[in-house]
């Protein structure tokens, strides 16, 4: 059976969307998997189990006067891939929609037009499934698959589930006592005060790498480096170093953030903060994976990125939920 899976972007999304790889090889063992990614996104699907094939798609930075060019040249693209058994877009949006529409298949799924949020993107489905889009983000993820191959997901093999990714760890298990602060994130109110960080680190007594993106990033790390003078400051990291520092880290902290998805995605022990984003929808908890939030309740279908309440949780709630990590 061969398999199209689209899920265009971004890199949170595209980690947490991976749930359902094990899935389908473990329902349909002998199929083939290609996804179809924003070519910005692309390198965070390399080394992941069970992708045969990732086709990187240029969709960024369109000119109005340019797209019926791109479309054109970006149809031709897909269609060069050949048929598909199925393709099941996992993003439920118009442009991923269209995408899903491109590929060569009969069998063509996605959310329906009540699931999706953007919902014009069910008219481009063969078939579409009601899944809440309220609903936890990867109980979404696995509600899609369950309805389309008629299997059953039960929640210990969510919660037990295997690595997303290969990573050296596997060959070298050795771990280093350290943990792994990610304090950026893609707006403002995912953020959680720099001051509050180096309470943390500074009641912590093991050694702490913080990780940034951006120049904007970089200047708050070495803020928190004058705060609490111990922490390391990474420097700038590829995917593939990112992964690698993840894998081997003891614990990793930080808001709603595609580098703390990744630590679910890894089994890395983690500890996510929630503010402006809904933790119930965001976060699936699993043994090693903590999450704490601010109390105030967000409805997912309207974000208000000038909600500030990440900074009210209180860092001694943290260090709870670290050292609770750190010393089992």
């Amino acid at each position: 059976m061969r398999i199209a899976i689209v899920r265009l972007s971004a890199m949170g999304d595209i980690i947490q969307s991976m749930i359902v790889l094990q899935f389908i090889k473990e329902h349909s063992p002998d199929s083939s998997i290609d996804w179809f990614v924003d070519r910005k996104f692309s390198d965070i699907l390399e080394g992941a189990k069970h992708v045969d094939n990732i086709f990187p798609l240029q969709l960024k930075g369109l000119r109005l006067r340019e797209v019926p060019f791109k479309l054109i040249k970006l149809y031709k693209f897909i269609k060069s891939k050949g048929k598909y058994d199925l393709v099941i877009d996992l993003q439920g949006l118009i442009k991923s929609g269209l995408v899903s529409k491109f590929i060569s298949t009969n069998k063509r799924i996605g959310f329906n037009s009540r699931s999706s949020r953007e919902s014009l993107s069910a008219i481009f489905y063969s078939q579409s499934y009601d899944v809440p889009y309220e609903e936890n983000v990867i109980q979404r993820y696995v509600s899609l698959i369950e309805q389309c191959f008629e299997i059953k997901v039960p929640t210990n093999k969510i919660i037990d589930k295997e690595s997303f990714f290969f990573s050296e760890k596997q060959n070298n298990p050795s771990q280093n006592n350290y943990a792994v602060f990610f304090i950026g994130a893609s707006f403002q109110s995912k953020i959680y005060p720099i001051e509050k960080f180096a309470d943390v680190s500074n009641s912590l007594s093991i050694d702490i790498v913080i990780v940034w993106n951006s120049r904007k990033e970089k200047i708050l790390a070495e803020r928190l480096k004058k705060l609490s003078p111990k922490v390391n400051v990474s420097r700038k990291l590829n995917f593939e170093e990112l992964k690698d520092l993840v894998s081997r880290a003891t614990v990793v902290l930080g808001g709603d953030t595609g580098p703390t998805h990744l630590a679910w995605g890894m089994n890395v022990p983690s500890v996510t903060l929630f503010g402006a984003t809904p933790m119930n929808r965001n976060f699936f908890p699993t043994k090693i994976n903590l999450a704490i939030d601010s109390g105030v309740v967000v409805n997912p279908n309207k974000i208000n990125k000038t909600h500030s309440s990440i900074r009210n949780i209180p860092s001694q709630d943290i260090v709870n939920l670290l050292n609770k990590i750190i010393t089992q």
